[in-house]
């Protein structure tokens, strides 16, 4: 996969909008909220084109009964994928176009988290620029290497998570 950063499209707002009703479809009932997350919901903020999408079921077990679903619909099931009781999905394979996490609606510490780093680059769009252009850099110097490039930004998300967070939770 090559890293490489896009100004903010405001068609990903819409590309969230489609894939989130088909979403719908698959999980019925067993889904409780779903949400546009990641840099691609923050307006302004320089993204990797991937449309990132959480969810929220009613029991996180019930999930992997419609990978089926989700491989025709062109995602790969990647399991918990690195955080304990996610689900995660991708699609589009080196040309990524979005991601699915996937959460129990009782893990509110991960949903949180992401809502609250989103909200939060919503509300200080001066530090929404500084990671744009910390990603942009590391996009440039590790346009193949997904590690490095993550390595380079975990220090700065860490923090912004626990910035976030606080002030989320005021």
């Amino acid at each position: 996969m090559i890293i490489e950063m896009k100004e903010h499209n405001p068609q990903w707002a819409l590309m969230y909008a489609n894939e989130a009703e088909k979403i719908k479809e698959i999980l019925g009932d067993e889904l409780a909220e779903i949400y546009h997350i990641g840099s691609t919901s923050v307006e302004g903020l320089k993204a990797k084109p991937v449309i990132d999408i959480m969810g929220a079921v009613k029991n996180i077990d019930n999930v992997d009964q419609y990978n089926d679903k989700f491989i025709k619909l062109g995602y790969e099931p990647m399991g918990e994928y690195g955080i304990s009781k996610r689900r995660f999905f991708r699609k589009g394979g080196e040309k990524r176009t979005h991601h699915i996490h996937i959460f129990q609606i009782t893990d509110r510490e991960n949903i949180e988290r992401h809502l609250a780093v989103r909200d939060y680059l919503r509300e200080y769009s001066e530090d929404a620029a500084v990671y744009g252009e910390l990603k942009s850099e590391l996009a440039q110097k590790y346009p193949r290497d997904i590690e490095a490039y993550c390595d380079g930004k975990d220090f700065f998300v860490k923090n912004l998570e626990k910035k976030a967070l606080t002030w989320y939770r005021k």
